[in-house]
Order: structure tokens, then C-alpha cells, then sequence
């Protein structure tokens, strides 16, 4: 019984909570009994609490200044004189060690499980997700079912316009190639690139070919006479067969892979400034105006000529006649994803790119560039039109279609723009000047994924004319 009482009288010590009797006396209670002649009371009053109004005058107001009515902070000890908010201990033990971890080195050899289940038996919760001084973690889900109507505010999923990658284009070309004795002659069109990546350029009397595979370069032919030159190169869909315009007002008709010239045709009266392939039907332009189709599978290959022009033809891509241009008109360009779709460049008095509705003959757009258009290219890849410009730019223009919005200007070159043609993958473009520069830009290509499944439905057939063409 002894040792009962004992043991109580140790816990009833031991306990903070309960007064300690030979304690020293309080401040507040050591204040009560210097005033208590000032009011009977002293002993029931509350703490914090004066009896009489004169007394309170001389002690710290029990509210806060400033405010008044319910909920305001009182002190909530006997006799305090200033406010000391209560604090949880445990909670102020979890913030500092939450602090303290973030310096420590994690151990790789901890499991999380076992981490989970100390931190809940010794606090009761998992301390990773306490919320004090923790600003980690993710926003919780919605309840299965639950429906708001309210507008996002925001989220963890980037939207795909953050996701996507923004496109470079670099105003430097990816090559640049030497191209002396170039002509600078605006109706003129001395450069091709044909689908098997051979591009083929007419340097004056001569025609070279760059393998871009390779870089290799071929002469494949030289005109016999000093004084002729040669005005347009051409190749075929499958890129096997180069047809040449002249000054001297022939067609000639080349097997690359041979380098032997097949046909040399003569029907014009004039230099053949521009050509044109549809299967196996050439068709030329000349300074006459006329346009003559020629089916090069047969011997009497002349078979109708389109009389409509008055001027020289310096473009030709199997287009109406007619539009409303005002100036000279050398660049053509058909839509490969709208057959029904054709641009058309105007020269120095015109300056204008207009979009044309085959179907209905009405100009859809016009743009006025400020400069003289000598070539336009359509890039699939992108959906966008490159236009090639003389004076007063001498630069090239990428072009959003159809809104027709400047994506990027592309300068360099010293002189105006001659030429433009597209590489066989539509990553390039090439362009000619009167620079004597062969300048490749690399703007178009695509991402790896795409590329891979254009390469497979890509499929290149033999050359329909290859037997009847000898």
C-alpha cells in the first residue's frame, strides 16, 4: 500500500499540467496581491480580466487595437500582458525536421515501406505528407463521378501548343556552290532537281550535274558552237531522262546514266526558254510565244502547238492561259495537295504572288511582295509556298499557305534570284543567282517519325518512255 501511495504521489510530481504547489508565486498573482485592496473580488476574478475600471486603465488592453466584437485574441494565460499564441509542439517538431531532411543525403538502401510505417507508429501520420512547411506533392483527383463546370485553372498535363516543338529556320544556307558563267537573264530557267536527288544546272554553253547524294559533279554536255548557250533544263517524274532547251531552238532529250544524248528536236524558230513534262508528253516554251507539246515515244514527236501567248514563254507548268497579272509572269507553281490550285508570280511592273482556283478561274488571293517574283516552289512538307525574288529583295520568302503570312525571309544571295527547285524529299531548296552561287537551304525537314513513313509509301516505278523512246 506503501509503495502505491508512492508511486502516485511521483506521477501526481511529473505531471505538468497540474499546479505545483511550493512553487514561486506567479507575476499575475503577485500583481493581485499588491492591488487587492482595490477591489474585494481580486480572488474570482478571471485572468487577463481587470474589476474595476480604474484598474484596467493601467494594464495592456485585453483585445487587440483597432478591433472589436467576437473572435478577437484575448490572452488566453492569467495576467498576460502580451499575446503568446498556443503552438502545438509536435507539429513544430515535424516543420524542423521536415527542414533538416532536405539537407540530408537520401539512402538508396532505405525501403519507402518501411519509412512509411516508423513515421506512423511514432506521429500518427505519414510524415511525407504532413503539411506543414511541405509544399511538395500532386493536387488531389476529383471523386469518381464528380463534374465542374468552373474553368481550369490550371494543370499538371502540358497542353500539346506547350508540348510542341518549335520550328528553326536558319537564315545561313546549308552549302553554297560556285556557278561561273552563269547567264542573268530573268526568262531563263537554268536549274532542275530530279527525284533521284541529281541536280542539274546550265552554266552558258554547258550542263553540269551535282550528285547530292554523293557531291560529286559530271559535265554532262557542252554545246558544239561558241555562241550558243543553253536556256532550260527539265527532268522527267522518274528522274532518269534530262531534257535541254537551246539558243539554237532545239530540244534535246539525255539519258543521265548513259550521259547519251536520245533526240534532239527541232520545232521552234526561237531560243526554248522554258519546259515541261506530262508522262510522256514535253511541252516548250520559246521567245515566240509558242508552246509546242511533243511526245517523245514517237519519231514525228511534234503533235500540237498553243498559240496564245505574245510574248516570250518563260513559264510553263501546264497552266491556263489568261490572269491579271501585269507584267511578265515566269513563275508557276501547282499545289501537290490542291490539284485545283495554282500560284502565279508576277515580274518587276506586277510584283504580285496570286492564288489561283483552276476550276472557276478566279484569283482566291493576291499579295503584293514589293519585289519582282521570279520562281515559286509548294513544300509539301510544311504546306508552305518559297517564292524567289529579283529586285529589289534578292532573297527568298517562305510563305504560310494559304494565309499567305511571312513565315521567314532567307538573304544571301548578292543578286537577284533566278531559279528555285525543290530537293526529291523536300527537306531543300535550292536557289540560283546572278551571284554565279548555287545556295541549298535546309528549312523543311521533317521529324524522324514522319520521315520514316513517307520513305515507305514513297515507291519509284520505271520510266514509262524507257522502251519507246529509243
Amino acid at each position: 500500500m506503501a509503495q502505491f501511495m508512492f508511486e502516485n504521489d511521483v506521477h501526481s510530481i511529473l505531471k505538468l499540467d497540474m499546479p505545483i504547489t511550493n512553487a514561486p508565486m506567479a507575476r499575475w498573482q503577485r500583481k493581485a496581491s499588491s492591488s487587492g485592496s482595490a477591489s474585494a473580488n481580486t480572488s474570482t476574478l478571471s485572468p487577463g480580466k481587470s474589476g474595476n475600471r480604474s484598474l484596467s486603465i493601467s494594464k495592456t488592453p485585453s483585445k487587440t487595437p483597432g478591433k472589436s466584437g467576437k473572435g478577437q485574441c484575448t490572452p488566453s494565460k492569467a495576467g498576460g500582458d502580451r499575446f503568446i499564441p498556443s503552438r502545438n509542439s509536435k507539429q513544430m517538431d515535424v516543420a524542423s525536421f521536415l527542414l533538416a531532411k532536405e539537407n540530408e543525403p537520401v539512402d538508396p538502401n532505405a525501403s519507402s515501406e518501411n519509412q512509411k510505417a516508423w513515421s506512423v507508429s511514432l506521429n500518427g501520420y505519414d510524415i511525407e505528407e504532413a503539411k506543414i512547411l511541405h509544399l511538395g506533392g500532386k493536387p488531389l483527383n476529383a471523386p469518381e463521378g464528380y463534374q465542374n463546370n468552373l474553368k481550369v485553372l490550371y494543370s499538371q498535363v502540358p497542353t500539346p501548343a506547350s508540348t510542341k516543338k518549335s520550328r528553326y529556320i536558319t537564315s545561313v544556307p546549308d552549302r553554297v556552290l560556285d556557278a561561273p558563267d552563269l547567264r542573268n537573264d530573268f526568262y531563263l530557267n537554268q536549274m532542275d532537281w530530279s527525284s533521284q536527288n541529281l541536280l542539274a544546272v546550265a552554266l552558258f554553253n554547258s550542263v553540269y550535274l551535282w550528285n547530292a547524294f554523293q557531291g560529286d559533279i559530271t559535265l554532262l554536255t557542252m554545246m558544239e558552237k561558241e555562241d550558243d548557250y543553253v536556256c532550260s533544263v527539265s527532268w522527267i517524274k522518274e528522274g532518269n531522262y534530262l531534257a535541254i532547251g537551246t539558243s539554237d531552238h532545239k530540244v534535246q532529250l539525255w539519258d543521265v546514266e548513259s550521259q547519251k544524248r536520245l533526240r534532239n528536236m527541232a520545232s521552234h524558230s526561237s531560243r526554248v526558254c522554258s519546259l515541261s513534262w506530262n508522262n510522256h508528253i514535253l511541252s516548250s516554251g520559246a521567245r515566240s510565244g509558242l508552246i509546242h507539246h511533243h511526245d517523245v515515244r514517237v519519231a514525228d514527236h511534234h503533235i500540237s502547238t498553243l498559240p496564245g501567248h505574245s510574248q516570250e514563254v518563260c513559264g510553263l507548268r501546264w497552266s491556263p492561259d489568261g490572269n491579271e497579272h501585269q507584267g511578265a509572269v515566269k513563275a508557276l507553281a501547282w499545289c501537290p495537295w490542291q490539284p485545283n490550285i495554282l500560284a502565279s508570280g508576277g515580274g518587276t511592273s506586277d510584283r504580285h504572288i496570286r492564288i489561283w482556283n483552276v476550276n472557276t478561274g478566279s484569283c482566291i488571293t493576291s499579295l503584293d511582295t514589293q519585289s519582282q517574283i521570279s520562281s515559286l516552289l509548294f513544300v509539301p512538307n510544311y504546306k508552305e509556298l518559297v517564292s524567289g525574288h529579283g529586285y529589289s529583295h534578292d532573297s527568298l520568302i517562305i510563305w504560310k499557305y494559304p494565309s499567305m503570312t511571312k513565315v521567314a525571309e532567307l538573304p544571301g544571295h548578292g543578286g537577284r534570284v533566278l531559279n528555285l527547285a525543290l530537293s526529291p524529299d523536300g527537306s531543300s531548296v535550292a536557289s540560283i543567282a546572278a551571284d554565279e552561287t548555287v545556295r541549298l537551304w535546309k528549312c523543311f525537314e521533317l521529324d524522324p517519325v514522319k520521315k520514316k513513313a513517307k520513305e515507305r509509301m514513297a515507291k519509284s516505278p520505271g520510266s514509262i518512255i524507257h522502251q519507246g523512246i529509243r
